[in-house]
């Protein structure tokens, strides 16, 4: 419970603090929705991003996105060679490839630059990683470009 103090017609420093802290204090009503989500709260499309692959490939735009860690193959394929490895969970995909079968249930494969180079350090950990491994909505996600070798 709070006590507002008279002195002369003006509240005291402390009851001033209560109505400023409940003026800027939002009320919302009960019956008041929450926004709805939007269709792939962790995937975005940005246009205005340019990236250039080792290959001479530039890409201009980007899909950035959750993800799990994991290994960047030298195609989309397992048998090809680990050229890189993703150790965050957010980063950035330039295009998609269809390769192998994955246990996404699918073939669909996204390619970017890994944070770690692990084989072919001349292609600086650029490689492809499964679908399965990239939270996305669709497979492969719309607006996102097919790689120009496949």
């Amino acid at each position: 419970m709070v006590f507002f103090e008279k002195k002369r017609g003006v509240r005291t420093a402390a009851s001033a603090l209560v109505l400023a802290a409940a003026a800027l204090w939002p009320v919302t009503p009960a019956s008041a929705a929450a926004p709805a989500p939007t269709a792939d709260v962790s995937c975005a499309l940005r246009p205005g991003v340019t990236h250039t692959d080792t290959l001479g490939n530039t890409f201009t735009g980007d899909l950035y996105c959750t993800n799990a860690p994991g290994d960047l193959y030298g195609r989309p394929a397992f048998d090809a060679p680990v050229t890189g490895r993703l150790k965050t969970t957010q980063s950035w995909f330039v295009c998609y490839s269809i390769g192998e079968a994955h246990k996404g249930g699918n073939n669909v494969w996204y390619y970017t630059q890994g944070d770690e180079t692990v084989e072919l350090p001349s292609i600086k950990a650029w490689g492809n990683i499964p679908a399965s491994s990239v939270l996305t909505s669709t497979d492969p996600f719309s607006g996102l470009p097919r790689c120009p070798w496949h």
